[in-house]
């Protein structure tokens, strides 16, 4: 079996799930994970898990992402989208200042609560939001704390087009900030009733848009026998953990799951990438129970 991760540039009109059936296919296994839901409509990076590859996706799904995202103001939707039905539409007169804009872009930096849009698969008691918004019934939105890190106007973006305006900007986001949310959000600073009209996703960790490979591409790889070529390895998608080396002795432990004493240095509640001569052995953190412990979270067989 092919163990690695695939730096999959999304197509527009595939959900998460669509690609990693896709994927099975291709790389003719079941163990098969994606790493971050991307929407039908957005494209871009979404890292896809192959084999003992799918042992580190909560960790990867776990990491910033980088989006370029383009905010229309002046029209509201339903589902903060592009593709929903209109709320509320306010004619733009005049284009708005970009010093303006960048104050208010200023002041979403930083970690915040933000409320969970209606269109989404988040549940409450069991039932998916936009379950409760097809069948108009009343539901309270869960919030959750976001960490917006990076928040930046692209230059050269901002435009009047007929009533509305629009403007681009790039979001480096932590796991679970909904982009759409924001739009919203930025409109309601701005003044104006507004929806995220384009979003692209342009890294994940350590994977960048630029070196994304396409489902056609990988198709064609297939057929070439060189899909092992574009298999990123298991630590690409762990280098925002910190690294604990070992000496043989401890590698034997490891091997064998055992549980450790903690070294010191070895921190509370932070997961290590324990490793030997740049080989992955595993992940352990300090045990819950008792700090003078450490134990294995995952096991690698590679």
């Amino acid at each position: 079996m092919t163990d690695g991760i695939v730096n999959l540039n999304k197509p527009i009109g595939y959900t998460s799930h669509d690609c990693v059936m896709i994927l099975r296919r291709i790389f003719n296994t079941k163990k098969v994970g994606h790493t971050g839901t991307l929407d039908p409509a957005v494209h871009g990076v979404l890292p896809i898990c192959i084999g003992e590859a799918t042992k580190v996706v909560p960790y990867l799904t776990d990491t910033d992402k980088t989006y370029q995202a383009e905010i229309t103001l002046g029209i509201s939707t339903e589902t903060e989208d592009q593709t929903g039905e209109v709320l509320e539409s306010i004619p733009l007169q005049n284009i708005i200042d970009e010093r303006e804009i960048e104050r208010v872009l200023q002041q979403f930096l930083g970690e915040s609560t933000q409320k969970t849009p209606l269109y989404s698969a988040v549940k409450v008691n069991g039932k998916k939001l936009y379950e409760y918004a097809r069948q108009k019934i009343p539901v309270e939105r869960p919030e959750r704390q976001i960490n917006v890190k990076q928040l930046k106007l692209t230059p050269g973006t901002l435009r009047k087009e007929a009533d509305v305006v629009k403007f681009s900007f790039e979001a480096t986001v932590s796991k679970g900030t909904y982009i759409r949310t924001l739009c919203v959000d930025l409109g309601k600073a701005l003044g104006y009733p507004a929806h995220m009209s384009h979003l692209i996703r342009t890294r994940t960790a350590a994977f960048a848009l630029a070196e994304a490979v396409t489902l056609e591409e990988l198709e064609q790889l297939k057929d070439q026998q060189a899909l092992h070529t574009i298999l990123h390895p298991l630590q690409t998608g762990l280098l925002h953990l910190p690294v604990w080396e070992v000496d043989e002795e401890l590698k034997k432990r490891i091997g064998f799951g055992q549980k450790l004493s903690r070294p010191e240095g070895f921190l509370i509640d932070t997961p290590y990438r324990m490793e030997r001569d740049g080989e992955l052995l595993a992940i352990y953190q300090t045990h819950p129970e008792d700090e003078t412990i450490i134990k294995s979270l995952r096991g690698f067989n590679l």
